[in-house]
This record gives C-alpha cells, structure tokens and sequence, in this order.
C-alpha cells in the first residue's frame, strides 16, 4: 500500500486531498513526537529509580520538596519560553513528581527488608 492509499483510507469521508494529505503530515509528526516524549520519560524514570536507590542506601527521604520548587519553578520558566502554558507544565510535572516520590518509597521499602 502506498502513501496515497494510506490517507485514502484514513479520510474515506469527502475532504479534500490535499486537506488529508496535510492533516496526515502532521498527524504523523504528532506520533512521532510522542514516541520521543514516551522515550525520553523512560530514561527520566531510569536516573529517578538510580536516585530512589541511593536515597534508600542513605536513608534519605523520598520527597525533596525544595528541588521539586526549584524543578516546578524552572519548567514554569522554560515552558512561558516556548509558549507553552506554564500551569499545564507544572501539572505534568507534579504527575511525574508524584509517580516518582511513589516509586522511592516503594524501593525504600525494599531496601528496609534487605
């Protein structure tokens, strides 16, 4: 199946070829951007595992409520930089902070029964 056949098949409900042909476009960079985005997520959730590991080793908490300030200030600031809504950037941010601080506890846990 070629490209023409692809958007042929997606948009089967009258709009314009060339409409199509750029709605696929983007679409398909969309996908591509979110394949990055989940990437990139994974390897930040590989050094937090690595973080929640010393910090357990060290008794540290799981929560460090100055960096997570400082980390919430400064995407605030790098989101307004690229015109990107600074309160839905702190919002992600405080999902991730939160699955994160989840996941401390849950290897300090672990590392109390070693």
């Amino acid at each position: 199946m070629n490209n023409s056949d692809d958007i042929d098949n997606r948009f089967d409900n009258g709009i314009d070829d060339s409409v199509a042909a750029e709605l696929a476009r983007l679409r398909d960079s969309i996908d591509n951007i979110d394949a990055a985005v989940v990437h990139m997520l994974a390897e930040r959730f590989k050094c937090t595992q690595q973080v929640g590991h010393l910090k357990a080793r060290h008794q540290l908490p799981p929560a460090d409520p100055g960096r997570e300030a400082s980390q919430i200030a400064r995407l605030r600031q790098l989101a307004e930089n690229a015109k990107l809504d600074p309160a839905f950037a702190e919002k992600l941010l405080n999902f991730i902070i939160a699955e994160v601080i989840r996941h401390h506890e849950t290897i300090a846990a672990g590392e109390e029964q070693a």
